[in-house]
């Protein structure tokens, strides 16, 4: 089997980094979205923010399962960096409950996120899961009472139109080359990491992501949104207002809704678990704004963290008690992160399509990707087009 990584960190990222930059995006395409964006923009433009990706590309013709073909993979989200170990503030939504995403119990209930969130196929979450574990116990340190203690945080979509899902092919190694990889700065989109497989609108989907600065007046923060893509029926996709799904109605892959949508969203507002509950949940009107209406068969998890208020989960010694300062956001401050978050879901989601490319999976089974010429002639045809 063919493992499409480099073990050499540093060449690694120059190369995800140039890959990344290489291929168009959507605002490339012409593609008109509101809100500006950061620099990459992209969920790395939160400080301290890292992806890693590990693709699985192998084989080809009929499933022989156990063998292949293999298309599938994992993503990795640091939120404060591969070497840190401080935890975030986070809080999750889940719009449509068929999926999964681990140790979102205790997210719930502490309000704390601490660790990776990893993203790939339904079938290997239990695989990553463990392997996150033993990352954490080879690179770290027990806590102040002297426990390893880890609820890790794994989400899925389902790649088995095109992948091997049963052949389970995702191992122990995949997970930490893609936490051991991460990296700031550019983002590699589509088939790559837990995206290798996907399906979105009956597209090619896959890993996409954007982020929004906010003015100065609303505290110049920045909100980053990655998404990985598998959902959708063509006849709904949505993209700049058109209905682009519609205009292109060839090689279509389902009846129904089918797939699910894993999304994560960062910021650097200081913000705390009762209202990154509100932001997770206003990722709905993003996918929303792409046509989603969140079928029966979707797993339609998110979650968001917030980069600020470092070292608020901090025990110090044994027994020790003490009060910590945090720095919030009024409730009432809260609206351009909200409307933020909607805007660079809208966009993660397009990124992701026009990243992806055709790809051939088991049984021959092929899912096109979205032709960036008819995309652009749709668009013009309803004035829609920025160039």
């Amino acid at each position: 089997m063919s493992r499409r990584f480099i073990p050499i960190e540093l060449i690694l990222a120059l190369t995800v980094a140039a890959s990344a930059q290489a291929k168009p995006r959507a605002r490339d395409l012409g593609v008109p979205f509101d809100g500006t964006p950061g620099p990459n923009n992209a969920i790395t433009d939160i400080g301290g923010v890292e992806v890693g990706h590990t693709t699985i590309i192998s084989g080809q013709g009929k499933l022989v399962v156990g063998k292949g073909p293999v298309r599938t993979g994992v993503t990795a989200i640091h939120p404060r960096g591969r070497t840190s170990s401080d935890a975030v503030f986070a809080a999750w939504f889940t719009l449509n409950g068929n999926g999964e995403m681990t140790g979102t119990t205790w997210v719930d209930d502490s309000g704390f996120l601490n660790g990776p969130i990893m993203i790939t196929n339904t079938h290997s979450v239990g695989v990553v899961r463990d392997a996150v574990i033993a990352w954490k116990v080879k690179r770290g340190e027990p806590d102040v009472e002297g426990y390893w203690w880890s609820l890790p945080v794994v989400a899925e979509t389902w790649d088995g139109y095109l992948n091997d899902i049963n052949g389970f092919h995702v191992h122990p190694e995949d997970a930490w080359h893609a936490l051991d990889t991460a990296h700031s700065g550019p983002v590699e989109e589509g088939n790559v990491g837990g995206g290798t497989g996907m399906i979105c609108n009956e597209f090619k989907g896959g890993i996409g992501t954007s982020s929004r600065v906010l003015d100065a007046k609303a505290g110049g923060y920045t909100i980053g949104v990655l998404v990985q893509c598998n959902y959708g029926d063509r006849d709904q996709l949505r993209i700049a207002g058109v209905n682009v799904g519609r205009e292109i109605p060839d090689h279509t892959v389902w009846k129904d809704d089918v797939g699910s949508i894993i999304v994560i969203v960062a910021t650097d507002a200081p913000l705390i678990p009762t209202q990154l509950k509100r932001v997770a949940k206003k990722v709905s009107l993003g996918l929303g704004r792409d046509g989603s209406y969140s079928g029966d068969g979707s797993g339609d998890i998110f979650l968001a963290f917030s980069t600020a208020n470092r070292d608020a989960d901090k025990q110090g010694s044994v027994g020790a008690k003490g009060l910590r300062s945090l720095t919030m956001l009024p409730n009432d401050s809260l609206d351009p992160i909200f409307l933020a978050t909607v805007q660079a879901t809208e966009e993660a989601v397009v990124n992701a399509m026009v990243a992806a490319e055709t790809m051939k999976g088991i049984d021959d089974h092929e899912v096109i990707a979205l032709p960036h010429d008819r995309l652009r002639q749709v668009l013009k045809k309803y004035n829609r087009l920025e160039k």
